[in-house]
């Protein structure tokens, strides 16, 4: 893969909608091209630069900056080994050997099959259940050498696919959580895209809700989450 395919140029359309300006969307849209390809590509960072009116070089520098991101390729499990005072006190570097002679890599290494990329992480913040791993940013605490054996094994048989999706995919639940801002533009930097239509302003069942269909989403007096997005929290009466 390289740009975003269509499918999900649409979702990157349907998260630009929900901002004032399209470069506020640029975060979550590196994470729908990473959860796409499990990296950002060259050509998939220009055509999110594209869609929200930035150089290519703007996105790159955004995106080399947080650890989230990678603009290689990485190993379909990324397996974070925090190495961070709590887990170091309980033996974080000998896991951490371990780990390299089990997968024969070292930190930032990707093994031949290109199952797995290992990293030396900073706190993971499991810090009660030291040590600790990452998969794909799904945790792990209390793994010694016998539970990293048992985790990497697992993973490699697909026993542990309904737990740990493909590097880069943060959520498989796909919400539908906002609504598009007022006078936001979809168009990007290569102006209007007439075969693309937002989707509809969220109703509201409040009585007084603005035209627009938007109503607060927590009244700032009391801080209490008003009906419009109750359905945020779950089952039960709004807080």
């Amino acid at each position: 893969m390289a740009r975003l395919t269509p499918h999900n140029e649409q979702r990157a359309r349907d998260l630009i909608a929900v901002y004032p300006h399209p470069r506020s969307a640029l975060i979550p849209l590196l994470h729908l091209l990473q959860e796409q390809d499990g990296y950002l590509s060259a050509d998939g960072m220009e055509h999110v630069g594209e869609l929200v009116g930035l150089e290519a070089a703007e996105v790159r520098g955004t995106a080399s900056f947080y650890d989230m991101f990678h603009t290689e390729p990485v190993g379909k499990y990324l397996v974070a080994v925090c190495t961070n005072i709590a887990c170091l006190l309980q033996g974080a570097y000998e896991l951490l050997g371990h780990a390299e002679e089990r997968l024969g890599v070292a930190p930032g290494g990707t093994t031949p099959d290109g199952l797995f990329t290992l990293e030396d992480s900073e706190c993971l913040a499991l810090c009660g259940n030291a040590p600790c791993l990452t998969v794909n940013w799904r945790f792990f605490g209390d793994v010694d050498r016998e539970r990293f054996d048992e985790i990497v094994r697992r993973l490699a048989a697909g026993e542990l696919d309904g737990e740990i999706p493909p590097h880069g995919t943060l959520a498989r639940v796909r919400r539908t959580v906002g609504v598009p801002a007022a006078g936001a533009s979809v168009h990007g930097a290569g102006g209007p895209d007439p075969a693309y239509v937002p989707a509809p302003p969220a109703e509201s069942a409040e009585p007084g809700a603005p035209a627009d269909g938007v109503a607060d989403g927590v009244d700032l007096d009391t801080h209490a989450t008003t009906p419009a997005v109750a359905s945020l929290d779950g089952p039960g009466e709004p807080s």
